[in-house]
């Protein structure tokens, strides 16, 4: 529906899906956190259902209320829609630092850490994060009593290897673990947000372990050690149960980490707040036509409502590149820094060229 579609300026989809693929990350409203076409609905459905109906058979699911494991639970309020969310993270340090998924904490106005071991709750922070390996990186207010996971080495990761995965799944805010073997190494899939932005994940693990909506963020095990961040699952038909679950390597996941602690942008890690231009976008096949990025909705008081940007418009420059797709300007945005100056072209219902410099606020990440 009209208005319903991408949002790289303010909050963005929250998770993957292509067919027979889905990001396992959030939990939103009670059922799997996706957005997916009509066409691969059919393709999940088995899998969404198993966060109702229980896991796959053969597995082992055990609910971890004892020990700390530094793994907690991340819930999210969502920018500019009525609902919430639910994933999983990875204790970095005592002092705060939680490795998560990106798609996770995507479009999140306000994010709460709970450590189920103790039951103390955190808010977080955004220090950074890469849209395109899917990594996140939060930083808890006032941390006390986390104990880190204990980091393995993903290059010692081989077929056959035994392997435990532990998350939030369900988003019920215990941690389950389920149990598998590493079935595939330098794995690629690819996945998009159901709307107009795709990405291809390189070089992950793939494992048997049943993995659910809400384990996002997770650990995947090996000796007791992480290895891996659990990421997505697939289900082979509409008929079959069988998933197979993807988790990203946990040496790329801590070198991205790193590079965000460290402060050093780059064209795939955001780090610090995100730049907020204030507009939604209609999906790319809304009659247009022109190129550009169609606005659908208007956030009052942003920078691009003082701009004079209304419902209807087409954004086609911004920061001096062409705009061509909701993508192109969500990668200009990403490159953006609040407060700073940058040039918006754009076409009114008119017909007319118009262009104003605007100060994009700070915003939720994408």
């Amino acid at each position: 529906m009209p208005g319903s579609g991408v949002n790289p300026l303010l909050s963005g989809r929250s998770a993957h899906s292509q067919t027979g693929m889905m990001s396992l990350g959030s939990v939103k409203s009670g059922v799997p956190r996706l957005a997916l076409p009509a066409a691969v609905i059919s393709a999940v459905i088995v899998v969404a259902a198993a966060m109702v109906l229980g896991r796959a058979s053969g597995a082992t699911t055990t609910t971890s209320a004892g020990p700390r494991t530094g793994v907690v639970v991340v819930n999210t309020k969502l920018a500019f829609e009525p609902n919430s969310a639910a994933g999983t993270g990875v204790v970095l340090t005592s002092s705060g630092r939680v490795l998560t998924n990106n798609h996770v904490i995507r479009a999140a106005t306000s994010i709460r850490v709970t450590d189920p071991s103790d039951g103390l709750s955190f808010s977080a922070t955004v220090l950074g994060y890469s849209v395109s390996k899917d990594v996140a990186l939060l930083q808890l207010q006032k941390p006390r009593g986390l104990k880190p996971a204990a980091i393995g080495n993903s290059s010692t990761a081989r077929v056959g290897q035994s392997v435990v995965a532990v998350g939030n799944a369900g988003g019920t805010g215990s941690l389950t673990t389920v149990t598998g073997h590493v079935t595939g190494i330098g794995q690629s899939i690819d996945v998009s947000d159901g709307v107009d932005s795709s990405n291809r994940l390189l070089g992950l693990i793939r494992t048997d372990a049943p993995l659910q909506p809400g384990d996002s963020g997770g650990p995947l095990l090996a000796n007791g050690r992480v290895i891996g961040i659990d990421v997505a699952a697939s289900a082979r038909n509409s008929f079959d149960s069988t998933t197979e679950g993807y988790a990203i390597p946990i040496n790329r996941a801590v070198s991205i980490a790193h590079q965000i602690q460290t402060g050093r942008r780059s064209t795939t890690v955001h780090v610090g707040p995100t730049a907020f231009l204030g507009v939604l976008l209609y999906p790319p096949d809304y009659p247009n036509d022109s190129s550009g990025a169609v606005v659908s909705r208007v956030i009052g008081g942003s920078a691009a409502d003082r701009a004079g940007v209304r419902i209807d418009d087409v954004i086609t420059a911004a920061g001096g590149r062409t705009i061509a797709s909701g993508s192109s300007l969500r990668a200009v945005m990403l490159r953006a820094v609040p407060g700073k100056p940058l040039r918006l072209v754009w076409t009114d219902s008119s017909g007319a060229t118009r262009a104003a410099t605007v100060r994009p606020g700070a915003g939720p990440p994408q």
